[in-house]
């Protein structure tokens, strides 16, 4: 669960920082085209998608752990799980 949440933090440092970054790339340029501004802006979207990919992942993975552990073992209870044993 905690790094769900330093996910969700990430995620949003990576929108902030590329709504801030929109006038910075304005000011330097002012007769840019919007094709440039676009990519600038879409920057901190795009990382976060990414992350927000990698979490699923990660969910997928402990899930499909899980599922495993059940078929084997036919339990799921940590008391009774002993890995070591068999």
């Amino acid at each position: 669960m905690a790094i769900e949440i330093m996910f969700n933090a990430v995620n949003i440092a990576f929108v902030a920082m590329s709504r801030y970054l929109v006038p910075a790339a304005l000011a330097r340029n002012p007769t840019s085209t919007m094709d440039s501004v676009v990519q600038t802006v879409l920057t901190g979207q795009v990382f976060a998608v990414f992350i927000i990919a990698v979490a699923a992942a990660e969910v997928v993975l402990g899930l499909g752990i899980i599922i495993a552990i059940y078929r084997n073992r036919q339990t799921i209870d940590i008391t009774e799980i002993n890995l070591m044993r068999r």
